[in-house]
């Protein structure tokens, strides 16, 4: 039997990331980082759990493939992650060079598209894999916090 790993079957992983965070008070993000269809790093926000604005998702992510790489380079890598990211994480994921950022949700405010924040020339980027799904789980979040206060 053959199993097949596409980009869903890894955003799938990114949104049980995200469904964690989400259980934790997090803001529902999710990241995993795959190579060669292994998953390495996977990990979710923690920016209120460490009290640290820059604990989003992709920043964790890239910090525990970076340790289970042995380098600070993730060539050959390709990150999962719901949420579009941020011109901060765009920033780290370009420095660390990763081949390929797949993500759900767009984020037309504060997206690294929008922003126009480049990747590193060599990095290709996809968006809208599992885009409701990872859209759904953020709508959900916002709604039951403004609800609590």
């Amino acid at each position: 039997m053959v199993l097949s790993f596409d980009d869903t079957y890894f955003m799938k992983k990114a949104l049980q990331e995200a469904e964690t965070a989400f259980e934790k008070g997090e803001v529902p993000i999710g990241a995993v980082i795959v190579v060669q269809d292994r998953t390495i790093a996977r990990a979710h926000n923690l920016t209120e759990q460490l009290n640290d604005v820059t604990a989003h998702a992709e920043m964790q992510a890239i910090t525990a493939a970076a340790n289970f790489l042995g380098g600070k380079y993730l060539h050959d890598c390709t990150l999962y992650v719901t949420l579009e990211p941020c011109q901060m994480c765009a920033g780290a994921l370009y420095w660390s060079q990763v081949s390929k950022i797949v993500y759900g949700a767009t984020d037309p405010e504060r997206g690294c598209g929008a922003l126009g924040t480049k990747l590193h020339p060599k990095t290709k980027i996809i968006g809208g894999t599992l885009a409701s799904e990872s859209s759904e789980l953020l709508k959900k979040f916002f709604v039951q916090k403004r609800s609590l206060n």
